[in-house]
């Protein structure tokens, strides 16, 4: 943090970075000089210099020189050198997130998409066809892997828009020097760690503000954007959703209260929006009747407004305003249960529907010309953009519950009502002829006069609550019910037999529900059975006539517990697999599927390029349609910025568009060549992963010794518990920490393990070779694994394995996991043709290097701090630094969690 830095540039090898990193890191040490004094910062420069010594030429000096400098630190130093790396990586991130938005590739833009498929003879009527019928939806999820504070995330966003702003030419640098100063000055003196857990109200305000930030301004812009290239009117295809408020899977947090604050939340930010900018409108749109004609429509909204004042007589499109404010403000009170800041000047009716809203804004921009025109282009054509994309809910909800829930309501409610005593204790057939019976006929189970257990009447009270939330926001406000653990077809009907008690599902020969169950199938047994219980599904008449009413039927699948299940090649193969066969299962029934993919931040749960990941999908499995989660730290890495949210959310739609119509690039007997191969391969890694994790004896003892899965407990990220149950065994673990933990140790287990070994012991080299070079999938693969390499450091990992206090168990297990390391990079290095990790990757590469100096002095504080804390020092400033540099890694690492 130096005036004269050498910092490397950025991840994506965007030059414009360069500066901004050099210049951010220069202003960070002048905050800490002026506010710590000139001692503090001489001691953090004496760590930074040392540490990226011992990276730049490597040695025992070098080591001894940094080692020296850190065991000089008291414990209030300490902290203090821990956010000075903190924050030193979290600036990082906002000069790279900078540099990556000025340096999109071509072909992760729709016109580099529309190129693309034109030279392969795809016109863009084509494109217009599928993007007529698709989805696209990234949908936030309050999954608990973001370790900053809120107040940590919005100064980030202040000097992001402080660094856009310094870039314009006419920009005042010292004025805006001065303003960046004060952030990183309020930064460095905010304290990261979150004195108390979040709970659920938090986590939808926290979603909300990406919101706010990027994707309510940035979703109407591309939309028009897109429609100039297309030279067609586009519906919105592009809707983002939310888990938050509504994922009760495990997290007793999540309740009625909940999902009914969610929705007035998301109804006060969409509503908000629209009023401020209905407001602008009435301010710039002062057109006289006397010199531009409005249309019939147009003068009857403007007589109809109730506006009487003789200063508007003369202005139909103010008066015509007026009137549209009035009610939108009507209906924001309302929604959102308060009345908004700015009252509206003449009293109006809500809305029903935001369907109502939008046509009148359309009669407002029809009456001022034809699509395109001057005077409905920009702010005008933009909020009806907005409106029908984001309605008055802003983003579909789903709900999330699991199967085992289900099961114990319903067998409550039959055995309540006489219907069947012991639902649990029947068999799959047994339970799917009885809920196929109860779904026939339009009697309800729940009674007023009986009483229920708490978790029958919760679960009652937010489909109750669902419900109302159809009632006031239309259909597209929640459209998906996710079921975790699926294993049958009955847990699907359980759903829709919940639903029927509060009106959603409606009995029939064509029977009709809003929404949707979806399967979620994580492991990778749940994988491979999923495409045989979706057939099950299809094949029942009503199913059928259900799914037709609605034209699709979303599958999820999980990347987080496949990967904890099989390791990182099976978890990505069985995926692979998986979706092809339920391709082949909707498509012989003439269903379309829609694949809701359940990825993570990290590789180990599905992290790693959007674009590459979609591109590489299965042929046919993709058809326009897909939803994708974002958790965590991904939210804040991808949503922050408005650009950089552009040009993600860009090259979501070009992926999707490839995915969807670009030929295969693989001929069929290729294809299968490749598959054959695969699923041996595949096999073989599942078999080495599982021997280590779930077959060694004390391997869950190592586990929890050499990584800080257990202060990793302690944070205060998430509204979630870390385990499912009381169980400290890792199948009970959730995959969050698993992964998570093993990044912190710079392990990253998850991300690697039994690949290399698979590898290795495939004989057929040439085969392997012309898979690597031909086949997207492997190559999305082996790009994903190569970062996490890169990423992890086997001797810091191996300092964090003398936490563990059994020298016998620390020794036996550690050799196999620097053994299967060292295979796995060998492998990678000789399947890629290159002698060093990242070698064909120059920019991803320089980001590395860049931030190892900053992480692996955090790495070695909290070796130590950890073993004094496990040792019964219980100074509270100990517990503090061990979480400050958790944060630290995590924000150095990026994808971690």
């Amino acid at each position: 943090m130096p005036r004269s830095s050498n910092a490397s540039p950025s991840n994506l090898g965007a030059k414009p970075d360069r500066g901004d990193l050099r210049y951010l890191g220069r202003l960070l040490g002048d905050v800490i000089r002026e506010t710590d004094g000139i001692a503090v910062f001489e001691r953090i420069e004496a760590i930074r210099q040392a540490s990226v010594a011992v990276h730049r030429t490597p040695g025992a000096q070098a080591e001894a020189t940094l080692a020296q400098a850190l065991d000089q630190l008291d414990l209030g130093d300490s902290l203090r050198f821990i956010r000075g790396f903190l924050l030193f990586s979290l600036l990082a991130n906002l000069a790279e997130d900078r540099g990556s938005a000025l340096d999109a590739r071509a072909d992760a833009t729709l016109a580099g998409a529309v190129a693309e498929l034109a030279a392969a003879g795809i016109d863009t009527a084509a494109v217009t066809a599928l993007l007529d019928r698709a989805l696209i939806a990234p949908v936030l999820t309050a999954h608990p892997t973001e370790v900053r504070r809120k107040s940590m995330i919005d100064r980030e966003a202040a000097i992001e828009a402080l660094l856009m702003a310094r870039a314009v030419p006419a920009a005042d640098a010292s004025e805006v020097e001065a303003q960046l100063l004060r952030e990183i000055s309020i930064l460095w003196q905010t304290q990261p760690l979150r004195a108390v857990r979040p709970v659920v109200t938090d986590e939808i305000d926290n979603a909300l503000s990406y919101f706010v930030r990027s994707f309510i301004p940035e979703l109407p812009r591309l939309h028009a954007r897109w429609e100039r290239l297309l030279g067609a009117p586009l519906p919105p295809f592009l809707r983002p959703g939310s888990w938050i408020g509504g994922d009760r899977d495990g997290n007793p947090n999540v309740n009625a209260a909940t999902l009914e604050a969610a929705l007035a939340k998301q109804a006060v930010v969409a509503l908000g929006h629209y009023l401020d900018e209905l407001n602008a409108l009435g301010a710039e749109l002062s057109l006289s009747a006397t010199l531009a004609p409005a249309s019939p429509a147009l003068r009857a909204l403007a007589d109809a407004s109730g506006d009487a004042a003789p200063s508007r007589a003369d202005e139909p499109y103010r008066r015509a305003l007026t009137g549209i404010y009035a009610r939108t403000a009507a209906t924001y009170a309302a929604l959102a249960g308060k009345p908004p800041t700015r009252v509206a000047a003449v009293p109006g009716a809500p809305y029903a529907r935001a369907d109502e809203l939008l046509a009148d804004l359309r009669i407002v921009a029809d009456s001022l010309g034809a699509p395109g025109s001057v005077l409905r282009a920009g702010r005008l054509e933009n909020l009806c953009a907005a409106v029908a994309c984001f309605g008055f809910h802003l983003a579909t909800l789903d709900l999330r519950q699991n199967a085992d829930v289900h099961a114990r309501v319903v067998a409550e409610l039959l055995r309540h009502a006489g219907v069947e005593a012991d639902y649990e204790a029947l068999d799959e057939d047994a339970r799917i002829a009885l809920l196929a019976r109860e779904l026939g006929h339009t009697r309800l189970l729940l009674s007023p006069y009986l009483s229920y257990s708490d978790e029958t009447l919760g679960e009652v009270a937010i489909l109750r609550a669902a419900a109302a939330a159809h009632a006031r926001f239309g259909p597209h406000v929640i459209r998906a019910y996710i079921v975790s653990k699926t294993t049958g077809v009955a847990n699907l009907l359980e759903v829709y037999l919940l639903l029927k008690e509060v009106g959603l599902f409606v009995p029939g020969e064509q029977p009709v529900c809003p929404i949707m169950a979806v399967p979620l199938f994580e492991t990778i047994a749940d994988l491979v059975a999923a495409p045989q219980v979706m057939a099950d599904f299809l094949d029942r008449p009503r199913v059928r006539a259900l799914v037709a009413t609605r034209g699709y039927q979303e599958v999820m699948i999980g990347y987080s517990d496949s990967n904890k299940d099989g390791g990182y090649l099976t978890s990505n193969w069985s995926l692979h697999e998986g979706a092809l066969a339920l391709v082949e299962v909707f498509g012989a029934r003439g269903v379309r599927l829609q694949l809701f993919h359940g990825r993570g931040g990290a590789v180990g749960r599905g992290g790693g390029s959007a674009f590459e990941a979609i591109r590489a999908q299965p042929a046919g499995s993709v058809g326009g349609r897909i939803r994708i989660t974002e958790q965590g730290e991904v939210i804040a890495s991808k949503y922050g910025s408005p650009a950089v949210a552009a040009r993600g959310l860009e090259a979501m739609t070009a992926a999707t568009l490839l995915a969807s119509l670009a030929p295969p690039e693989l001929p069929p007997a290729e294809f299968a060549r490749f598959r054959d191969a695969m699923a041996g391969i595949s096999a073989d890694a599942c078999r080495h992963y599982r021997d280590l994790v779930y077959e060694t004896p004390g391997f869950n003892t190592f586990f929890r010794a050499a990584t800080p899965i257990t202060e990793i407990a302690g944070l205060k990220i998430g509204s979630r518990p870390a385990s499912r149950t009381q169980s400290d065994r890792i199948e009970d673990l959730r995959a969050i920490p698993w992964v998570f933990s093993w990044a912190q140790a710079r392990i990253m287990l998850p991300g690697w393990y039994g690949t290399g070994q698979a590898f290795a012991d495939f004989a057929d080299r040439g085969l392997l070779a012309e898979m690597v070079a031909a086949w997207p999938f492997l190559a999305t693969t082996l790009s994903n694994l190569e970062m996490v390499l890169a990423k992890s450091d086997i001797g810091v990992a191996a300092r964090y394995a003398t936490l563990v206090p059994d020298a016998a168990l620390r020794d036996r297990i550690f050799c196999r996991i620097r053994s299967g390391w060292e295979t796995t990079r060998d492998q990678l290095l000789l399947l890629t043709g290159q002698t060093e990790l990242l070698a064909n990757q120059p920019a991803t590469a320089r980001s590395v290097k860049l931030r190892m100096p900053y992480i692996d002095p955090l790495n070695e504080l909290q070796i130590e701090l950890i073993r004094r804390r496990r040792g019964g020092d219980e100074d509270p400033r100990i517990a503090e630094g061990i979480h400050l540099t958790i944060n630290g890694i995590a924000a150095g690492l990026r994808n971690s969690g």
